[in-house]
């Protein structure tokens, strides 16, 4: 679960290839898209993630994740664990067991690196724009994503991405898989630029036991 929630982070704010072939007006988009969030010093923003079945129906309760992002710095709040890098070590902690497993951090791995949502688009996708669509009170491009780096391999064939046009936003990300399900993220609240202390990314172990530590850095 920690892996799909990690590429979406990365999905989220991005637009996906670049390519003479693509979609021109899907492109004119997608590079203004970029222009204004890689401008971003921090983001701050709360995600509703929702898992539709075949019929369309929520599959199970909606699920709320915090997400912060400062440079290569991030941290991630989901239902049972926290992710959080300070740029060069990675802890994630599962608060239920309360175990935390740390590793190094690879600052070019795109699973593992949120700072790359401004950057991962760049290579690896095909786009088109499909329609545009209202997410709320939100009049939205929308433009379909498909992966063209070794497709058979993704557990997803279509990207729908759903960016507001006055403010140059992502809204809304829908994922839909090839066993027939949508993975449906709904972006609640997006704040750029809020002052994030760097204490923020980083993990205090101090309360847990040695057996509740799992070290896995070189």
């Amino acid at each position: 679960m920690n892996r799909i929630i990690l590429v979406f982070i990365l999905s989220l704010f991005t637009v996906f290839a670049r390519a003479q072939d693509q979609d021109p007006k899907a492109k004119g988009i997608l590079d203004e898209l970029s222009k204004v969030t890689k401008a971003y010093k921090t983001v701050t923003t709360e995600i509703i993630f929702t898992m539709l079945n075949k019929d369309k129906k929520a599959a199970e309760k909606p699920q709320l994740w915090k997400v912060q992002v400062k440079g290569q710095k991030f941290r991630l709040e989901i239902p049972g664990s926290s992710i959080i890098c300070d740029s060069k070590t990675v802890w994630n902690y599962n608060k239920d067991a309360r175990e935390v497993t740390i590793k190094n951090f690879d600052s070019e791995s795109d699973e593992q690196n949120p700072a790359k949502i401004f950057t991962m688009y760049e290579n690896g996708y095909k786009f088109k724009y499909d329609s545009e669509e209202k997410v709320g009170v939100a009049l939205c491009h929308v433009i379909d994503l498909y992966p063209a780096i070794k497709p058979e391999k993704k557990k997803f064939h279509t990207v729908k991405l759903y960016v507001d046009k006055a403010k140059k936003q992502v809204v809304k990300l829908k994922m839909m898989m090839k066993d027939g399900t949508t993975q449906e993220y709904l972006v609640k609240s997006f704040k750029p630029n809020l002052d994030i202390a760097d204490t923020n990314f980083v993990f205090d172990t101090k309360g847990l036991k040695p057996d509740q530590i799992s070290d896995e850095r070189d």
